[in-house]
């Protein structure tokens, strides 16, 4: 169950609330008795770091080596094409 901050915009008070996310949101201060009590917006308690299952199991399977194969495909024919404008199929050269 997740832990939501409220606090009242009447006398200031703050308190974190343990509810279900279907539970109603709580209007009344406990500490004034005023229907001034809102649920605050707060940051995500926690963050993925490291090389866990998210890492792991929601990235593509090819998604390193194809991006490899296409970078090196202009550089291959880059140095297999002739420099010459005739495309070296002239006795000139």
């Amino acid at each position: 169950m997740p832990i939501y901050a409220y606090k009242c915009e009447s006398c200031g008070h703050a308190k974190d609330v343990l509810q279900k996310i279907s539970d109603a949101p709580l209007t009344v201060c406990p500490a004034c008795g005023a229907a001034t009590f809102a649920k605050q917006l707060t940051a995500a308690g926690f963050q993925l770091k490291g090389s866990g299952w998210y890492a792991t199991d929601f990235k593509g399977s090819g998604g390193g080596t194809a991006a490899a194969a296409t970078e090196s495909k202009p550089a291959e024919t880059a140095s297999a094409a002739p420099s010459t404008p005739c495309g070296g199929s002239c006795a000139c050269h």
